[in-house]
């Protein structure tokens, strides 16, 4: 199986949480087959937003929802 990973982002109600308040409105980086290119996705859109203190962006390993028994 893949290890895929979702970049996404969005406005969230506290900086240190992940309560996000609109999520109609959420930035959806992409889809990606390896924690590496996730990881450079997520850094890019996290700069671009670097001094809005309400943006947030996540890394969501999707394999670990898919399958939470497997190893790696």
């Amino acid at each position: 199986m893949s290890k895929l990973h979702l970049v996404f982002g969005g406005r969230v109600s506290d900086p240190q949480g992940l309560d996000f308040t609109d999520l109609h409105n959420l930035d959806v980086v992409g889809l990606y087959p390896d924690y590496k290119s996730a990881e450079k996705a997520w850094r890019s859109a996290a700069q671009r937003t670097v001094d809005d203190a309400e943006m947030k962006y996540v890394v969501v390993h999707l394999h670990k929802l898919l399958q939470p028994d497997a190893d790696g």
